[in-house]
């Protein structure tokens, strides 16, 4: 998440304790809105305990939710 947190705060000019607050906040909305597996995938992809296909698991998941 370290990653995104600096890319977040370079792209908008922010601190990167703001942008930790708005990483945060996306990530916390997302697991509310999104079916629990799909939610711990991601909080485990943030926190680099995601592996390379993560993403591919992610939309599998999601199926034809946004068809």
């Amino acid at each position: 998440m370290e990653n995104i947190v600096k890319l977040v705060a370079e792209k908008t000019g922010i601190t990167e304790a703001q942008a930790q607050v708005a990483v945060n906040t996306v990530v916390s909305v997302l697991k509310d809105k999104l079916p629990a597996g799909i939610g711990s995938q991601i909080e485990s992809l943030m926190q680099g305990g995601g592996s390379s296909n993560a993403l591919g698991g992610i939309s599998d998941s999601l199926g034809n939710m946004f068809k």
